[in-house]
């Protein structure tokens, strides 16, 4: 059991004294003890070294204090007043002489007061207001003091029944224990309520919720055997709480009155007292002498003190001293007086964990504050990572792992519970520390045990005690309850730790369905401590700048060090290379995980940076056939080499029935490489001859597919690639990049330009055709490539290739060539006529060309300007020799476009031979031109006067709808209370302006 207080004997009477202690008072170094003869006795509470060889001194005895026995004592320090119960009487004394002040006829009859002392603010100022409830049979007496004054006379509230006990819940609301039942008064408004609890405590709901379902089976054998009524207790708690309790019945309520919900208190015997001293509940059976501590969260019996004759608890009031701290409480027997003195609260902890009573621990840790404790948050930290490797242990593996994840554990420490399959190399347990697990309680907590042990307190009092005592081991943890069902710690301890020593044995030997339901729960502390890294760590290993040792999440800041084991001592690993080990660690061991219990979510994984040690992945995949997920991982870690030598050696293997049918052929290979960028262009080129020797549409794909990797590799390195496998696909290659991706680099163009003229070389047929129309195509629609450079690429006279001379030619100005070949090499005067068109659209579009003077229509007789249709018309009419006049093509080509040749040049050509009658249709042509002219001129004129008339018809008329102005004949009306549009002032006699929208400001603004 846990040591937390030492009884030590401070005040004993001695054998000739016959006084007997009947009160005692405690604040600051004095003990004031009250006895039986009405002496008041003074002591001096000694600190110190010497404090155990002379504990208190004897200060003064007051032999006159009271006639009577002193029953109770109290002080107000403020008012540096003595309060004392005797004879039924409330006195009053000075602190300091302790002479009688008053004696208070009102509480005639008194049975027990209770004094309490506040700071209240009135209006920003902070007072101290005191106040003494008296109890007299059904009336409660109340005075109230203002810092040392008393402001009021005896407020009187009466009550049901008569009042046993009186305790304050907070400086205005008090708890009365009455003879049945418990009620809730607030002095300052005098309401009464009554508390409803189980059992004996009272209220409506007694004959059914008591822990025998009854009236009180021990209440009725008070009465049946005409024994007294176990007195109504009370004590406060922490944060407002209060605890009732009467006979063995306890109900947990607020300052409120509201009932808290929380389970009764395991009591076997009825307590004669209890208190609470920080952070324990203290109850007091004088009929043992036994003094029990207990947790108030859990209500575990932490610890029993046999203290022979102990009839009096006394806790110092917390509103008139801070120093007791949970420590300086006393115990008083007739003779005797008892001070407890407290073990450190480091030590209290290190105890119960030491013990393997984590609940208990963890349930202290968090009552206590800060400042109490040495590194609070790492203790309990510590407590809830042992407690959670105890429940692994106990095979509750998702409360175990759920408490993991709160405490935030170090990942390697979990790991390390599971067998080589899961933690792989870290399975290495020493066995000094199993043999220490193996034996968690030693032989000491036999000495922890009390002087003389009370059996009752120990013994279950019902059935179902009875069973909570044996599922100590596993009802309690596994379900995270406050306490256990027994008084004693020790009862289940042995037992513990059995279950403890086979949870270390199953450890070792972890397997079948309990390491398929043990490693189930792993994988989601494994999941949680993996997002917590990625917080300090980038997915290559680098740490994030936001961050140093320290990161904000959604559950709080963490801390990098609790993510890893303390570092060994000569270890100076920095921090960074820390994280890494660890992140690679849980990134295996979730794939380990998730390869035994949850195999489908194993490629996920792969999907997503991981920092999995690829020797250990490449070898579970490979063994369970699994290549998919294999590819996917290596992709993930860079590994392109050992994943592209994968796929070709599956692709190649036919022999393999278990290999999926899509890592049969070209298609995986190249999917994958379609997801490499430029900086892999050599293994691209490495791996993709195969696929396109396989199929070549498919492997140009890697190539020419709508992908930002496709678009962003180097092109000059693919087409000198593909030129050395295969022409065509470097022609397809090209016509990708200048087609779809509009690349407009000259030496490309030139390339394709190159590729089809060898193409056509070795062509013959209807492919020869296609080719040459494909050719003459993109040498028209192409303004990229450099004419210069590839008319020494076509022969003069090549036939195939005359036509893509004459574009070239015509692409560098050099019309008159180009107009030859197609006129006399050709003989095509259709093509020649559709030449002309096109440069002259050309031309028309772009007006600044210096070609040609462009004109619609000519009705100038003198105009001499060139035309591309001259030359044309030169070529036809005046040819070189050897060739011949065409005079067909030449009056044709006068129909058709007369008019836009030049009058005096075109007449010079036609020779005397051509008759007029012939050329007619050429003069209507010319004439219906220049009429065409002339009235298109007429239309715009008359058009422009139209328009003319009409807007000064607005200006002078006004527009004519409802509404408009009325242009020059249109008014305003000027008011005293009109104001300018820009400057807001009235207009008085100032000149002023109107605006087309008729609004009106000043002629000096509108300027302005």
């Amino acid at each position: 059991m846990l040591s937390a207080f030492t009884a030590r004997s401070i005040v004993e009477l001695k054998s000739r004294d016959k006084s007997k202690v009947e009160s005692i008072l405690s604040y600051g170094d004095r003990l004031l003890v009250g006895l039986n003869t009405g002496s008041l006795r003074v002591y001096r509470v000694n600190e110190g070294p010497n404090a155990n060889e002379k504990p208190v001194d004897l200060l003064r005895e007051e032999e006159k204090f009271s006639k009577y026995k002193i029953e109770q004592l109290a002080i107000i320090k403020e008012a540096a007043t003595l309060i004392s119960l005797s004879n039924a009487l409330v006195s009053t004394h000075d602190q300091f002489t302790y002479k009688l002040h008053d004696t208070l006829p009102k509480t005639k009859g008194a049975s027990t007061f209770a004094v309490t002392s506040n700071i209240v603010n009135d209006q920003g100022i902070p007072l101290i207001v005191s106040r003494l409830a008296v109890a007299v049979k059904r009336r409660l007496l109340l005075w109230t003091w203002q810092d040392s004054d008393l402001i009021s006379e005896a407020q009187e509230i009466t009550l049901i029944t008569g009042i046993k006990t009186l305790t304050w819940a907070t400086g205005t609301r008090l708890i009365a224990g009455l003879t049945s039942s418990y009620v809730l008064v607030d002095v300052e408004f005098s309401n009464v309520t009554d508390i409803v609890g189980p059992g004996s405590i009272g209220g409506g709901s007694a004959q059914d919720t008591g822990r025998f379902s009854g009236a009180g089976v021990a209440s009725l054998g008070y009465m049946g055997m005409g024994g007294m009524v176990p007195k109504p207790l009370a004590t406060r708690l922490k944060d407002g709480e209060l605890l009732l309790a009467k006979d063995i019945n306890t109900h947990f309520i607020d300052a409120e009155g509201n009932a808290l919900g929380r389970r009764q208190i395991p009591w076997a015997v009825a307590p004669e007292a209890i208190g609470y001293s920080y952070p324990f509940l203290l109850s007091l059976n004088s009929s043992k002498g036994m003094l029990e501590v207990r947790n108030p969260e859990t209500l575990t019996q932490l610890q029993s003190i046999s203290l022979p004759h102990a009839v009096q608890l006394h806790v110092p009031n917390p509103h008139v001293s801070l120093a007791h701290a949970g420590k300086g409480f006393l115990i008083a027997s007739d003779r005797c007086i008892w001070r407890m003195d407290a073990l450190g609260y480091d030590e209290q902890i290190d105890a119960l964990v030491e013990k393997r009573r984590y609940d208990e621990a963890i349930s202290l840790l968090k009552m206590l504050e800060d400042a109490l404790l040495t590194d609070k948050e790492g203790r309990l930290r510590e407590a809830e990572l042992r407690k959670a490797q105890e429940l692994f242990d106990l095979r509750q593996y998702r409360d175990s792992m759920d408490l993991f994840t709160k405490a935030r554990a170090p990942p390697e420490r979990v790991i390390t519970l599971y067998p080589k399959a899961i933690c792989g190399d870290l399975h290495k347990v020493e066995e000094g520390s199993e043999d220490a697990e193996e034996n968690p309680v030693s032989d000491k907590d036999e000495s922890d045990r009390p002087s003389s042990p009370t059996k009752t307190a120990d013994r279950p009092t019902s059935k179902g005690q009875k069973e909570g005592a044996k599922d100590i081991a596993s009802t309690h943890i596994a379900k995270g309850k406050s306490g256990v069902p027994v008084s004693d710690m020790s009862d289940t301890a042995s037992q513990k730790s059995d279950a403890i020593s086979e949870g270390l044995q199953r450890r070792r030997e972890l397997e079948g369905k309990d390491l398929q339901a043990a490693t189930s729960e792993l994988c989601g502390f494994l999941v949680s401590a993996r997002t917590k890294l990625q917080r300090f760590l980038n997915f290559d290993g680098t740490m994030k700048e936001e961050t140093s040792t320290v990161a904000n999440g959604p559950d709080g800041d963490i801390n990098a060090e609790d993510l890893l084991l303390p570092q060994q001592h000569g270890n100076d690993s920095s921090l960074q290379k820390r994280l890494q080990e660890a992140a690679k660690l849980v990134d295996t061991t979730l794939f380990r995980a998730y390869m035994l219990a949850r195999p489908s979510m194993a490629g996920p994984l792969f999907r997503l940076p991981n920092f999995c040690d690829p020797l250990v992945v490449r070898e579970k995949l490979q063994q369970s056939k699994r290549y998919n997920d294999l590819i996917d991982f290596l992709y993930g870690k860079r590994l392109h080499r050992e994943a592209l030598e994968l796929l070709h050696s599956i692709a190649k293997d036919d022999d393999d029935e278990e290999c999926p049918e899509l890592l049969k052929g070209p298609q995986r290979t190249v999917t994958y490489l379609q997801n490499l960028g430029p900086e892999y262009i050599d293994l691209i080129l490495e791996f993709v001859q195969w696929p396109l020797e396989e199929d070549s549409k498919l492997g140009m794909e890697v190539f020419t597919a709508d992908s930002e990797n496709a678009e962003s590799l180097p092109r000059d390195r693919i087409l000198s690639f593909l030129k050395g496998i295969n022409s065509k696909l470097a022609i397809d290659y090209l016509e990708h990049i200048i087609n779809e991706l509009d690349d407009d680099t000259p030496e490309y163009h030139k390339e394709l330009i190159e590729e089809y003229l060898r193409q056509l070389k070795a062509a013959d047929g209807d492919q020869k055709g296609r080719l040459q129309q494909t050719l003459l195509n993109f040498l028209r629609t192409s303004k990229h490539y450099q004419s210069w450079k590839i008319l020494p690429l076509l022969e003069r006279h090549d036939p195939d290739v005359s036509e893509a001379r004459a574009i070239i030619l015509g692409n560098m100005g050099e019309h008159r060539q180009a107009l030859g070949i197609y006129v006399f090499d050709m003989n095509d005067s259709a093509k020649a006529e559709e030449y002309c068109n096109q440069v002259f659209m050309d031309n028309v579009n772009s007006p600044t060309s210096p070609s040609f003077n462009v004109r619609r229509a000519s009705t100038s007789t003198d105009d001499i300007s060139p035309s591309i249709y001259n030359v044309l018309l030169s070529l036809y009419l005046s040819p070189p020799p050897p060739h011949k006049p065409q005079w067909d093509p030449a009056i044709d080509l006068l129909a058709k476009h007369g008019s836009r040749l030049p009058a005096s040049s075109t007449l010079e050509l036609i020779p005397e031979v051509l008759t007029v009658k012939r050329l007619q249709s050429y003069f209507t042509g010319r004439m219906r031109a220049a009429n065409t002219v002339v009235s298109e001129g007429r239309i715009v004129a008359a058009l422009r006067k139209t328009l003319d008339d009409s807007e000064e018809a607005k200006l002078r008329l006004g527009e004519q709808f409802i509404g408009g102005n009325r242009g020059r004949n249109r008014s305003v009306l000027i008011t005293e209370e009109r104001v300018c549009g820009v400057c807001h002032k009235r207009f008085g006699g100032s000149a002023i302006k109107v605006l087309p929208n008729n609004s009106v400001v000043h002629y000096a603004c509108a300027v302005g």
